[in-house]
């Protein structure tokens, strides 16, 4: 019978595509992850991978055995989970990606608040883009990741925990700053700055404002919000900006105002995403709502 042991020297191997690295990665000799799947093969009675000198290549038989042995991890995690949250909440490992525009904003509160209230807690965090989060969610790459909704999920389930709108930014000397709000047609567009493609923001601000697309005058592109910040103390445009990033945004721009975008909202949503069978999700509830009261406390 193959061995969980030998499933994840073949992972291992799928993952680095090279027979060397993959033993590095599993803590063996290159001999001993060979020898295993080598016997693993004679066990199944096909080649799961195909070697030479060059380079390692995934049998097309292998590929479904492949899928199958990922599929058997990831239940064999969520077991694992399911027996940890019933000793304590929140007290062993998790991997967490946080996308761009929420993490500097959630993240830097919320390590110090969990780690005073849950000691046990590890927390590995990345950040990364909501496709390529959502994808190592679903390979068992990452244990969960935080979003922006709406996005299509491919299956993943959100654990809703927040609501925002949007403000625009702009100097104080703008006409159009003497109040506290401002309707989408009245923004100009052709000012408009926003993120480059890929972050799901940009798609929730022209959502938000009924725009089909960017028209702004200025071509270039930012990948972060204090870099469009930037452009706007310089007087080079305005911008919109989720609630949650008001106050560290605003910090040190005396010459810059805040209008709330008028619009019918929430203009997103917060949502922590996990596999359909994640045996976790009474410790997601959990950070759910930590993370709700961490962004009340820490939200303009």
């Amino acid at each position: 019978m193959v061995s969980i042991k030998q499933i994840n020297y073949a992972l291992a191997v799928e993952k680095e595509m090279h027979f060397k690295n993959a033993a590095d990665k599993c803590f063996v000799s290159a001999s001993t992850l060979s020898n295993a799947i080598s016997e693993m093969e004679k066990q199944l009675g096909f080649e799961i991978f195909e070697r030479n000198n060059k380079k390692v290549i995934v049998t097309k038989l292998g590929e479904e055995i492949l899928k199958k042995y990922k599929s058997i991890k990831l239940q064999l995690e969520d077991i694992q989970k399911i027996s940890e949250n019933n000793s304590q909440p929140l007290s062993h490992p998790i991997s967490l990606g946080v996308i761009p525009t929420i993490s500097p904003f959630l993240m830097p509160y919320a390590i110090k608040s969990l780690s005073a209230k849950f000691p046990k807690l590890n927390l590995n965090i990345s950040e990364g883009q909501s496709n390529d989060l959502i994808d190592k969610v679903k390979n068992g790459d990452l244990d969960m990741a935080i979003l922006a909704l709406p996005f299509k999920l491919q299956g993943l389930i959100p654990i809703k925990f927040w609501a925002e709108d949007f403000f625009w930014i702009t100097k104080k000397n703008d006409a159009r700053s003497k109040d506290n709000e401002i309707k989408a047609n009245e923004l100009d567009r052709s000012e408009l700055l926003l993120l480059e493609e890929g972050h799901c923001l940009k798609d929730h601000i022209l959502s938000a404002c009924k725009m089909t697309k960017q028209a702004s005058n200025i071509s270039f592109k930012a990948s972060s919000l204090n870099t469009l910040i930037q452009f706007v103390k310089s007087g080079m445009g305005t911008t919109l900006v989720p609630r949650m990033a008001i106050s560290q945004l605003m910090a040190g721009n005396p010459d810059l105002k805040n209008l709330h975008l008028d619009e019918s909202g929430p203009h997103r949503e917060i949502a922590i995403v996990i596999r359909p069978n994640y045996g976790g999700i009474q410790d997601v509830e959990l950070l759910g709502a930590e993370l709700k009261k961490i962004l009340e406390e820490n939200s303009s």
